[in-house]
């Protein structure tokens, strides 16, 4: 799994680098917490569905 991945971010407005802060397995699948370094903002996904709003 990738390290960082780029976003577009819903609280800066802009597309950045979000960098995986942690990543651990449940029975649902993967759950990783993404951050994004400018703001702070912060997403999870688990086994590829992601809160991020759309």
């Amino acid at each position: 799994m990738a390290l960082e991945k780029d976003v577009d971010c819903p609280a800066c407005g802009e597309t950045h680098s979000f960098y995986r802060t942690a990543a651990t397995t449940l029975h649902l699948g993967e759950k990783t917490k993404w951050r994004c370094p400018e703001c702070g903002f912060g997403y999870i996904e688990i086994n590829g569905i992601s809160t991020l709003s759309a």
